[in-house]
């Protein structure tokens, strides 16, 4: 039975993922209400992707669980899990178009997998869809070679909106895009949360990106460099008072500030063992 509307659609518990003997994420508390739009930011390594991917039962927790819409991902069979897993819609941050199809085949395969619908039906959709992203019909023949960067990234976004997810992840939408087509994506991605009244998560390290279109922001930070008894999540607030962050981290990252980080690294390498030749 599905939660209530008041609940939350996502929720995460003590969540802890060990890779061997590397920690990513450490106990990490977060609860998505439905039709938030929530954007995780952090520097790379700090487990952004990997959280994601435990949302949609991609990474299995090593402690803790991950509950969406009420159902423990980790308890779920394959094909219980692969019901849910048809609720999301992904956008990868390359947009991981199938290089072999064109644009027609990419963006009508999941409904080609998950429904029924008629050929003529399937098309109807894959027009509204790339329409939906301002992509023309003619594009419909295109293989993902012939197109820019930005018209990839618009592929995938119908794509993934094909089966009408209840909640989509944004991987990295921006990223290797000119200011002006990273405005693009962010304007579709405030377009479909609004015709489609769909939960998004948007993994970034654009501050412009998460800015726009979050009503949530939420900073990880690594492992590596959080003591033992020091939340792994350093901010979780709107995005309108991240810029005032009590958290110096969190402004430095907001910023754009190396100096610190800099100090660090440079510390770091000074207490580095000089290696020797035999």
């Amino acid at each position: 039975m599905s939660l209530s509307e008041s609940e939350p659609l996502v929720d995460v518990r003590d969540l802890c993922v060990r890779f061997g003997r590397q920690s990513v994420l450490r106990e990490i508390n977060l609860q998505i209400p439905r039709g938030q739009t929530l954007a995780v930011i952090g520097e790379s390594g700090c487990g952004k992707t990997v959280l994601m991917k435990s949302i949609i039962g991609l990474v299995r927790p090593t402690e803790g669980e991950v509950l969406f819409d009420g159902h423990n991902l980790a308890e779920l069979n394959d094909k219980e899990l692969t019901r849910q897993r048809v609720r999301f819609g992904f956008v990868f941050q390359n947009a991981a178009l199938f290089d072999s199809m064109s644009v027609g085949q990419n963006v009508a395969f999941p409904l080609r997998e998950h429904s029924d619908y008629s050929t003529d039906e399937v098309r109807e959709i894959v027009l509204a869809r790339l329409a939906e992203v301002g992509l023309p019909e003619s594009i419909v023949t295109k293989k993902p070679a012939e197109l820019s960067g930005g018209m990839r990234k618009r592929v995938g976004l119908a794509r993934a909106l094909a089966i009408n997810p209840e909640i989509m992840l944004y991987d990295e939408p921006t990223t290797g895009l000119d200011p002006i087509m990273s405005d693009v994506i962010n304007e579709l991605i405030l377009r479909t949360r609004s015709r489609h009244l769909v939960t998004s998560i948007v993994v970034t390290h654009d501050m412009r990106t998460a800015q726009k279109v979050a009503d949530r922001i939420v900073m990880l930070y690594p492992l590596s460099r959080v003591g033992d008894d020091e939340p792994q999540m350093i901010y979780d607030g709107d995005p309108s008072e991240i810029m005032t962050a009590k958290d110096e981290r969190v402004t430095q990252f907001v910023r754009g500030e190396a100096g610190k980080r800099l100090l660090e690294m440079r510390e770091n390498n000074g207490h580095q063992t000089p290696q020797t030749t035999s």
